[in-house]
């Protein structure tokens, strides 16, 4: 696998999107900064993850 990008970030607030999963969610305010990243990434109900946490997001190629 070839990493593509990795950053940390918080996750601004998880929301309920079915009975199977949820979405966490952070999208920065300073969304007019051109280096600002966020991300929503649908997960599996039974996480521990909630507002204020911090995450790190990893994407690889395949």
């Amino acid at each position: 696998m070839t990493k593509v990008l990795e950053f940390e970030s918080e996750v601004e607030f998880v929301a309920n999107i079915n009975e199977q999963k949820d979405c966490l969610m952070s999208q920065d305010p300073t969304q007019d900064d051109p280096g600002a990243l966020w991300f929503n990434i649908d997960i599996p109900k039974g996480h521990i993850l909630k507002g204020g946490d911090r995450v790190r997001v990893t994407v690889e190629k395949l």
